[in-house]
């Protein structure tokens, strides 16, 4: 099986921050396990896979444990590779064949341009124990969509300060939890963290698809559309964010860190 290998770190500019992907090119399908077992041996976030399909690209995701539906920054990553090495022209869209359904990218200036659809979060009552698991904060709001709960704290200062008990936070039934405050920055208009361990990641460093939930969020409460985030994470990283009816634009950039050959043993595998 052909397949070219790749690092890359979205939502920044600079190497070794923002949030490291695998994308891996290849000419045809690959065996599920077979990008299971790549995923693991990768051991970041997310690792994508992408082949042509029709008059785009089909995209999935793999983290070390598990295939999920939607992922932002390999999608970034993944854009990003396809249009430094030439198989995407400046001008072109990139179309992915997703299971979130079609997933479009393209260049803006210096950023590239990703359209997602919306998933905002209905207000609910916080899962049991949270709170505690997240260090007895206060919620000022507590929501849930299908994949992930969303919590608004009190200020950036506890949302960095948080220390989880993650083998706890494994028993909460959703994907991940968003946590989020508005921003002390005046550079951001607000900042957020994102938990997942129940997917083998105990915080992912900047998490594109979490700000699908988080644009339809500010929006309501800040009453505008266009949003500069941060997430707050150790590496940290920069969204930009544009709620459009039920579809959000996240901006973002990226560098390639490293490209890899996969020996003879691992591509017959």
């Amino acid at each position: 099986m052909k397949a070219e290998l790749y690092q890359v770190d979205s939502f920044t500019a600079e190497p070794f921050k923002g949030n490291p992907a695998g994308v891996c090119l290849l000419e045809q399908p690959a065996p599920e396990s077979w990008m299971q077992n790549l995923a693991m041996e990768m051991n970041l976030a997310e690792t994508a896979y992408v082949y042509p399909e029709s008059d785009g690209f089909r995209l999935r995701w793999f983290t070390p444990a598990t295939e999920v539906e939607l992922c932002g920054h390999a999608t970034l990553a993944t854009a990003h590779i396809l249009f430094e090495i030439g198989k995407l022209k400046p001008n072109d869209t990139a179309r992915f064949f997703t299971k979130s359904g079609i997933l479009t990218v393209k260049k803006n200036n210096d950023f590239l341009e990703m359209n997602f659809p919306a998933t905002p979060a209905s207000q609910c009552p916080k899962p049991e124990n949270l709170s505690r698991v997240l260090g007895n904060v206060n919620f000022l709001f507590s929501g849930k969509n299908d994949f992930d709960y969303l919590v608004e704290l009190d200020s950036e200062d506890v949302i960095k300060s948080l220390k989880p008990d993650f083998d706890l936070l494994k028993k909460v039934t959703a994907r991940g939890i968003i946590v989020t405050s508005r921003s002390r920055n005046s550079q951001f208009d607000f900042v957020s963290r994102f938990f997942a361990p129940c997917l083998g990641i105990n915080e992912d460093p900047v998490t594109g698809s979490a700000h699908c939930t988080l644009g339809p969020y500010w929006a309501k409460k800040l009453g505008k559309s266009k949003f500069a985030a941060y997430q707050a994470s150790h590496r940290g990283g920069i969204v930009q964010v544009e709620l459009i009816g039920d579809r959000v634009l996240l901006r973002g950039q990226a560098v390639t860190i490293f490209s890899a050959s996969l020996t003879d043993k691992v591509r017959n595998e």
